[in-house]
């Protein structure tokens, strides 16, 4: 009977171990993460379960009994070690060798650390897992003062949960503006202005070289400048975990090597996730994405071609932020416009900003807009009239 092993329990490896018997898959199914939790969702952990909205077990993709039901053997609290490619089996730091027709690498990624003066002191965490944010969590009650390093979505979330709850922030961020590595600056001016008007205190152009404090932080040095913080979230991007491939000789180029099957250099190996370097078709480019979606998506496609399917990945990347009482979803790159379509009334944080090249509608961004957002997703690649698009009295719909 064929066997599969999946390495790593987020959202990619618990789709994959679904889909595996939703297709019909009847052979061994094992699923081994670090965690020590089922495979859960991301997303919240930055918004509603940092807020203490939602408990672990509503973070879960499925419950941990539907594993059982399905007969996949889940192992939580297991690190892969080695994978031994001749002998199609791993490793694991519980002395287990597991052996393999097909393995699945769905090992994500990991938060980039800060290595400068009093990095080491408490009070400096870092968001990725259910236990990070149950540390913060513990601390949020009593913090005054948190410092957020880094104006990405993940610490602006964080921001709109901390200003909610009473603490006075101050977002630290070493660009010229907010968002800049994801977004345009009409973008980040909104978002700027949004943060600024509920008292978040945001410092461009500014990198942090040190902190302070006797065990715990007290304050974040940024040259010149310090600033009170009994509490300090960093988020200044994330490192694909490829360490495991690397080891086994697997091509590695900022992230697992895939081809338009999610296989890898290796036949018998596939990944999916944000530890993943793939081909975009329609974006004709490669791509490594922090993205639910492409997790998703990815594994399906994994899984389809791994129990003898014949699919190609081709999605349209799209992605959300939760920040207060708006929901930012983004469709495409807004790098890859030339110019700019605002529909809708940005003073009442409900709004479109289509980017085009040409005539060519390549991304969106849309804040309190889900009708714009979903039109926009049917309509990427297309051309569109700009004038219409800016129209509030044009139906979308008819544009497609």
């Amino acid at each position: 009977m064929s066997h599969i092993v999946i390495v790593g329990a987020g959202q990619a490896a618990g789709q994959a171990a679904a889909s595996l018997r939703q297709g019909g898959f009847e052979g061994e199914i094992t699923l081994l993460g670090d965690e020590a939790y089922a495979p859960y969702q991301r997303p919240p952990l930055s918004k509603q379960y940092l807020a203490g909205e939602l408990d672990a077990d509503k973070v879960l993709l499925r419950p941990e009994a539907f594993y059982a039901g399905k007969d996949i053997d889940l192992r939580t609290g297991v690190r892969v070690t080695a994978i031994d490619r001749a002998a199609k089996s791993i490793s694991t730091d519980n002395g287990d060798t597991l052996s393999y027709d097909q393995l699945l690498l769905a090992t994500g990624g990991r938060p980039r650390e800060l290595s400068i003066d009093g990095s080491d002191l408490e009070g400096i965490h870092y968001l990725r897992s259910i236990a990070d944010v149950d540390a913060i969590r513990a601390e949020m009650g009593s913090a005054k003062n948190m410092v957020i390093v880094g104006g990405g979505y993940i610490g602006l979330e964080v921001t709109s949960v901390a200003i909610e709850a009473g603490i006075n922030v101050t977002v630290v961020e070493m660009e010229d503006r907010i968002l800049k590595r994801v977004t345009t600056p009409t973008m980040s001016e909104f978002y700027h202005a949004l943060h600024t008007d509920r008292g978040v205190q945001i410092e461009l152009n500014t990198s942090v070289s040190g902190f302070t404090g006797d065990k715990r932080v007290s304050s974040v040095i940024c040259g010149d400048a310090a600033f009170d913080a009994d509490l300090v979230i960093v988020g200044i991007g994330i490192l694909p975990n490829v360490e495991l491939a690397e080891a086994a000789g697997l091509e590695i180029d900022n992230g697992i090597v895939v081809n338009d099957h999610c296989r890898t250099s290796d036949p018998d190996i596939y990944a999916a996730g944000d530890c993943t370097n793939h081909p975009n078709p329609t974006l004709d480019r490669r791509l490594r994405l922090e993205s639910v979606p492409n997790a998703m998506e990815q594994s399906r496609v994994a899984v389809t071609n791994m129990t003898g399917g014949d699919k190609v990945y081709n999605a349209v990347p799209w992605f959300w932020s939760d920040q207060y009482d708006l929901k930012l979803q983004m469709v495409g790159f807004s790098t890859d416009g030339d110019t700019e379509v605002v529909r809708g009334d940005k003073s009442a944080n409900e709004f479109a900003v289509f980017y085009l090249s040409g005539n060519t509608l390549v991304a969106a961004d849309a804040v309190n807009s889900p009708r714009e957002f979903m039109v926009c997703k049917q309509l990427y690649g297309k051309q569109v009239d700009p004038a219409k698009l800016a129209d509030p009295s044009v139906d979308l719909k008819d544009l497609r």
